[in-house]
């Protein structure tokens, strides 16, 4: 049975956030034109709050070279590029060469660290192609897709650490649906656990032993990106690349929480599209003022999900809406 029939059959969908299925995305590059294709492997994980790649990285690093192995063989891709983040170059780099000396990709594989000034947007896929490009690290216009056009427009499958995981699991017949997610906040045991992909955020929280018994709300899928969610609310799986962050809902100070999503993105604007880069900006000024223009405020974030240009400066709005609806009940005075 090809590698493609039995990621299907595990109905396996991709772990950097996205959940494209596996299984067309690899066909897709598999039957793009182009002989010199290439795999990417995505460790960039520059959203905050979630480290479950690291860990990966840190324990199962034959597993993750394992499933490249395979992509390589499927596509006949010569090249394959471990895209990491500083950080995980350093902690795990000799860990990562046993791998890939024990899988036989020595002479095909190549690090690629993450550049230090590239922000979170260094981890959009299109990024990624540029970084390693030597072009400035930005969004491409899409389509053309990656696994059309990608590094030096050779079709490219990018896919993330627990992705290739995954696909080793589904080799060995060993694949389960499960899923690891990252628990941060004032909790007992902060951390990666595995657990079934259709666990609820409260299943997760409570089975790890990191159920508050304060007040609390969380914020689900990532620090940055993740929608914020009240105690009420937690009869639903994670989402994005799932993390799950714990706040005192008493100690919490909105204002702070803000500023705190407001700064993120700014800071990790590449520049390149007006409403993003001015956007954050403009919303930084405004949440300074006293009193403050809620409805300018809102009419930005609008804004910011309507007209970006890729997914950061569209992902804004998911914090701060979810936030002021679902924790503060729209009542922006509690700000």
């Amino acid at each position: 049975m090809k590698i493609t029939d039995k990621i299907k059959k595990a109905n396996l969908i991709g772990r950097g956030g996205a959940g494209f299925p596996t299984a067309i995305k690899w066909e897709s590059v598999y039957k793009a034109k182009g002989v010199d294709k290439c795999v990417i492997i995505n460790a960039a994980e520059g959203e905050p709050g979630v480290k479950k790649d690291g860990y990966i990285l840190a324990n199962y690093s034959a597993e993750v070279l394992h499933g490249v192995s395979l992509a390589m063989k499927y596509l006949g891709a010569k090249k394959c590029y471990l895209y990491i983040n500083p950080a995980y170059y350093q902690k795990y780099r000799l860990k990562i060469l046993q791998a890939v000396k024990a899988s036989g990709l020595a002479k095909r594989f190549e690090f690629f660290v993450k550049p230090h000034d590239s922000g979170y947007i260094g981890g959009e896929e299109t990024a990624i192609l540029n970084a390693i490009s030597g072009l400035k690290i930005e969004p491409r216009l899409k389509p053309p897709y990656p696994t059309e056009s990608g590094l030096w427009e050779a079709p490219t499958l990018i896919d993330n650490v627990e992705t290739f995981y995954n696909v080793a699991l589904v080799d060995k017949g060993k694949f389960k649906p499960e899923r690891f997610y990252t628990i941060n906040g004032p909790v007992k045991k902060p951390g990666v656990y595995l657990y079934p992909d259709n666990w609820t955020i409260e299943e997760v929280l409570t089975e790890s032993g990191n159920y508050p018994l304060f007040p609390f709300f969380v914020q689900a899928g990532g620090d940055a990106c993740g929608e914020v969610l009240n105690q009420k609310q937690l009869d639903r799986a994670a989402a994005g690349a799932a993390s799950i962050t714990v706040y005192d809902l008493k100690k919490q100070s909105p204002a702070k929480l803000l500023r705190y999503w407001i700064d993120f993105f700014a800071k990790n604007s590449c520049g390149q599209c007006t409403t993003c880069r001015e956007g954050t900006y403009r919303l930084k000024e405004l949440l300074e003022q006293k009193p403050m223009d809620w409805k300018v405020f809102s009419d930005l974030v609008d804004n910011l999900s309507e007209t970006s240009f890729c997914a950061l400066g569209s992902s804004l709005p998911v914090p701060v809406r979810s936030y002021f609806k679902n924790v503060l009940d729209n009542n922006f005075k509690k700000i």
